[in-house]
């Protein structure tokens, strides 16, 4: 029996997908049914087209460099694969890493969460001391438009029709507003203007607020962001 020529499709599919999986050949030839030196032989034979430029090696190494740091563009890859030892032109860098299913997307903002140490830290407070603590926040409502707008409905080729286009203006009117809440309940709103030259409205607008909030001492996690003077 010839050691290749008769080899089946399904044997020859079974000695492919094993191989790939990396199990050595012992094992790949008794699940084909068939001898070792077969499964040799159809693993080393010579195949159509032109041989591949990089070594599994090589391949490997591509791929670490690119699992280390993924926010390495294509150039900056093929310089740091150069210096591993890989030879590869920077378009035949560019097909390693598409193969080995990489694909250069922008990336998803993340905020960074600037609290998150502060609430770790306080996560065992008994309800007494979280009794002695006032949030507060910030924020800007615009008034003459929004900044996301409503959805509607339109036809394909509509995109440019009057009745689809929605006002807009460069500077729209907003207000500031803060405010604070514990456990004694929620603060008044301080409507802040837009146009501040110094901290003394921020100021007697927290004092105002304290005043008619509790008279008790707090501990403020956050402050009103204070406008630059001048």
């Amino acid at each position: 029996m010839g050691k290749t020529a008769d080899l089946t499709v399904v044997q020859k599919t079974i000695i492919d997908t094993l191989h790939k999986e990396g199990k050595p050949q012992t094992l790949i030839a008794k699940e084909a049914g068939c001898s070792q030196s077969a499964v040799s032989l159809h693993v080393n034979r010579r195949l159509s087209g032109r041989k591949r430029c990089t070594t599994n090696r090589e391949n490997d190494s591509l791929m670490r460099i690119v699992e280390q740091n993924r926010f390495k563009n294509l150039s900056e890859l093929h310089k740091t694969g150069v210096l591993a030892g890989v030879k590869a032109s920077r378009a035949t860098t560019h097909r390693r890493v598409k193969q080995f299913g990489y694909s250069c997307r922008i990336p998803l903002v993340k905020p960074l969460l600037r609290h998150l140490t502060w609430a770790k830290e306080k996560k065992n407070w008994t309800v007494s001391q979280w009794s002695k603590v006032l949030f507060s926040d910030e924020s800007k409502f615009c008034i003459s438009f929004g900044n996301q707008g409503p959805r509607f409905w339109r036809k394909g080729r509509e995109a440019h029709s009057p009745r689809c286009l929605k006002s807009s203006v460069k500077f729209p009117q907003s207000v500031m507003i803060w405010g604070a809440m514990s456990s004694a309940g929620v603060s008044p709103l301080c409507f802040l203007k837009t146009k501040v030259t110094s901290c003394f409205l921020l100021l007697t607008s927290f004092l105002k607020m304290l005043i008619s909030f509790s008279c008790r001492i707090w501990h403020l996690p956050t402050l009103p962001k204070a406008p630059k003077v001048g």
